[in-house]
């Protein structure tokens, strides 16, 4: 993939916002489980951003740049999401664009990235989302939207963890 291809590049000034949790299992095995999961396992919706119901048009297994599918939120809006990196164990990166409800009005898309790096005997996960916006939304995004999103990302990311046990407990 080249960088012409990419929604961010270099050049462009975007707002990133980063959260953390930690989880017991190690890197590897909240990566296997994480990746690949089920979305609505993990996004219930928070504050004013609704939850994922689950994900349509999904191309192959989620393990591989390249691969795309449509989150399908429970406000009854959608976006594509496209994998653009994919490292095992390590980490996976994705970009959202084409967004049908009220982020289309503020940004041209995002870029998320999640890491799962060794913690003692367990795993740091880290979640990055990175929004690139549209002209002129820079200061709503900031000041109203991101304290919020930074709030949903964390619980997004501590459910991941949460998720991971269970499942992960699920198959002893």
């Amino acid at each position: 993939m080249t960088s012409s291809s990419l929604l961010i590049t270099a050049e462009d000034v975007t707002i990133p916002v980063t959260v953390q949790t930690r989880s017991h299992l190690p890197p590897g095995d909240v990566f296997r489980i994480v990746v690949p999961i089920d979305l609505s396992l993990i996004f219930k919706g928070w504050g004013p951003f609704p939850g994922v119901r689950g994900a349509h048009h999904q191309t192959g297994g989620w393990d591989a740049a390249g691969q795309s599918r449509n989150p399908d939120l429970t406000d009854g809006s959608t976006a594509l999401e496209r994998l653009t990196e994919y490292t095992a164990p390590h980490s996976f990166a994705y970009e959202i664009t084409a967004f049908t409800g009220p982020m289309k009005r503020l940004v041209m898309g995002v870029r998320g990235e999640w890491t799962f790096t060794p913690d003692g005997h367990g795993t740091l996960i880290r979640w990055t989302y990175e929004f690139k916006p549209l002209p002129r939304r820079r200061w709503l995004l900031r000041s109203i939207v991101i304290p919020l999103w930074r709030r949903y990302m964390q619980h997004g990311v501590d459910g991941a963890s949460r998720a991971a046990a269970e499942l992960a407990a699920a198959v002893r």
